[in-house]
């Protein structure tokens, strides 16, 4: 479970104070999908960086299940994120040098997984994304929509309970930027958290909740029924 009280997010511009968020407080329930939206610039992606450990709060409270992640060093959140937490972004981050294979590996050669294994893995989730025929290909060589695939088959790869996706489909065309979304679904109803972050009401629409965010504050948390 995920747990924010009274968190806020204060950047140093100069002599100016920059208010990214202000007083967040949430509660993410395990098995859940939710959507973050809000305009750009009003503070969703930093609140998504906090919750996956990429980010410190200036001020608040994080629990992530009961460890209370404000209080830890810096190595102690980099080992939660390991073992926790994995990103999907809208320009993918693919290595350009590696393989769709090789790529989806990445965070099992990080946890030393055995070379046999390794390949079981990486070809389960390459094929639970349709894409196990261009495991030899590189990322110049895929479209848009089966970049995205391989990067959602490296967050199944490392096995996490929660995948953080930032606009995951921000960087694709309407019908194939469904196709991602149908693919997050489905592994949500696996029973891994997914918090998505959008613009796009229609995509938020799909999450079974929306949390609008204006300003860096949360204006609206709203279950979504069928």
């Amino acid at each position: 479970m995920i747990r924010l009280e009274n968190i806020s997010k204060v950047y140093q511009q100069n002599t100016n104070p920059s208010i990214a968020l202000e007083n967040i407080s949430l509660t993410i329930n395990r098995s859940e999908m939710v959507a973050i939206m809000g305009p750009s610039g009003s503070g969703k992606s930093t609140l998504l960086n906090i919750i996956g450990c990429m980010d410190t709060a200036t001020s608040g409270y994080y629990w992530l299940d009961e460890t209370e992640v404000t209080k830890c060093k810096k190595e102690k959140q980099e080992k939660i994120r390991k073992e926790k937490i994995s990103f999907v972004f809208q320009h993918f981050a693919l290595m350009d040098q590696y393989t769709a294979f090789e790529n989806v590996e990445v965070p099992l050669v990080a946890r030393n997984v055995r070379r046999k294994k390794r390949k079981e893995v990486v070809e389960f989730c390459l094929n639970e994304m349709g894409i196990l025929e261009l495991k030899k290909r590189y990322p110049s060589q895929m479209s848009g929509g089966q970049k995205q695939r391989t990067a959602i088959a490296r967050a199944i790869a490392a096995g996490t309970p929660i995948i953080l996706a930032d606009e995951p489909t921000g960087a694709l065309d309407q019908k194939t930027g469904q196709e991602v979304v149908d693919v997050l679904k489905k592994i949500n109803k696996s029973g891994t958290t997914v918090i998505l972050v959008t613009h796009d009401l229609a995509i938020a629409k799909q999450a079974g909740r929306i949390v609008s965010i204006v300003d860096g504050k949360i204006v609206n948390d709203t279950k979504v029924t069928e």
